[in-house]
């Protein structure tokens, strides 16, 4: 029996270099080997569009951790006023339908990446302010419309210079899986941000969020610096910016693709983008929300969009893609009309995860079709006139904020979804070249 027992563990020696095999430090490796050879993550083997990924993260991270906080600050100010909140988010919007144009011209004259670690950093600075005049209990309404003036400029900037550098960086047989997972970096942050901040907002108060912001701007700064292209200078001119503007609005009008896909972008930041502006007044009108369920609810649109950009990031190559930009508008209204008269959680998820999955993809296929036609030296300022369309959504809102102080907000935004579904209906039958964009 003594003889067994010393033979045991002897016997049983050989056997474990065979369980100690494969090595436990090569699996991480081999796992990040194989996400990276997939097809949905194939560009970010791109050292430089990596960077960009996680630049393109934190700073949308920032931005709906803002667009929240901020929201919840205005409801407190203004005693839930869904118009002061419309006017909250149009002064974020309506510099970058305007300034949009400047950054453009600005993308096609000077280094992209130097434009965007300028204008995230000032970003920054105006969000430490915010948090300062908060915290002190000397923030009021009207400081917060100056300073989304000032943070709406600053994105106008960042955003046709940060979209165009993809182009730069990214061969064109790429670029829609680069759009796509840009975009989804976006998405991620619709799912993570909103929650953490209406959680956050419930500890440390919106002026503690406003804080922690302002260091995540400083971080996607950071990002910036790791990116080595910093573009190669499309031309020196002589032209004013203004005369480089006018360029870029006669060349995207004249092409009859541009032309399309431009008034395609634009419908739904008039018709389908007013959920965003509204959503926190008709959840609280609706469902009876706190700012941690408000953020759930915006964290399931994000889910929706971030299944959408993976999926169209995984998608090598297919035909018809205009008709398949026109088929989302159409289910993007009705899913709006279906989400305004929900009236309790579990009938509202379904319809924020369609219009968040449906949203992702028209603005990622609009966007990646947009880069592919456009030529590289007026990129910068076609990709602006696209970013027009952020400055719109909540402009778009506008008069639905003001039809929902009289009539009620699902009311406002049951109007909202029919009109973007029949409209996109009319463009299509009035635009038959367009269902046919490859």
């Amino acid at each position: 029996m003594a003889q067994e027992a010393i033979r045991s563990p002897a016997a049983a020696a050989p056997s474990q270099p065979e369980e100690a095999q494969p090595p436990v430090t090569e699996n991480p490796r081999r796992r990040r080997d194989s996400i990276l050879s997939s097809p949905i993550f194939e560009t970010l083997q791109i050292a430089d569009f990596r960077w960009i990924w996680v630049g393109s993260f934190v700073s949308f991270m920032a931005m709906n951790m803002q667009m929240i906080t901020r929201g919840w600050l205005v409801l407190r100010l203004e005693n839930d006023s869904p118009l002061a909140l419309v006017l909250v988010m149009v002064s974020f919007a309506a510099p970058m339908t305007i300034v949009s144009l400047v950054g453009g011209a600005l993308a096609d004259r000077f280094p992209k990446k130097n434009l965007v670690i300028i204008s995230q950093s000032a970003n920054a600075i105006m969000t430490l302010v915010l948090a300062m005049m908060d915290a002190s209990g000397t923030i009021w309404f009207g400081a917060v419309l100056l300073i989304g003036v000032a943070n709406g400029s600053m994105m106008a900037i960042n955003m046709p210079s940060r979209q165009a550098l993809i182009s730069d960086i990214v061969p064109e047989n790429r670029l829609m899986n680069a759009v796509a997972l840009n975009n989804s970096a976006m998405n991620l942050t619709r799912i993570i941000g909103p929650a953490v901040a209406g959680f956050l907002i419930i500890f440390i108060g919106t002026s503690g969020v406003f804080y922690l912001i302002s260091i995540i701007y400083i971080f996607a700064v950071l990002s910036l610096f790791m990116v080595r292209t910093n573009t190669v200078q499309a031309r020196t001119t002589k032209k004013s910016v203004g005369k480089d503007i006018f360029e870029g609005l006669r060349y995207s009008w004249a092409d009859v693709n541009l032309r399309g896909l431009i008034l395609m972008a634009f419908l739904p930041s008039l018709f389908g983008f007013t959920l965003f502006a509204l959503l926190p007044v008709w959840a609280r009108e609706a469902l009876n929300v706190n700012s941690s369920d408000l953020g759930i609810l915006m964290t399931m649109m994000g889910v929706g969009a971030l299944i959408g950009t993976l999926g169209l990031a995984g998608i090598r190559k297919f035909s018809r893609r205009g008709l398949l930009l026109l088929g989302c508008g159409v289910v993007w209204g009705i899913a709006l009309v279906g989400l305004a008269n929900s009236m309790n959680f579990p009938v509202a998820v379904p319809f924020l995860l369609i219009i968040g999955l449906i949203s992702s993809i028209h603005m990622s296929l609009n966007m990646t079709l947009t880069q592919l036609i456009a030529a590289p030296e007026m990129r910068g300022r076609v990709m602006s006139i696209m970013m027009m369309t952020f400055g719109l959504m909540p402009i778009g809102a506008l008069p639905f904020g003001t039809i929902a102080e009289y009539i009620g907000t699902a009311n406002a935004l049951t109007i909202s979804g029919a009109l973007l579904s029949i409209l996109v209906l009319v463009f299509a039958f009035t635009y038959p070249a367009f269902r046919r964009i490859e």
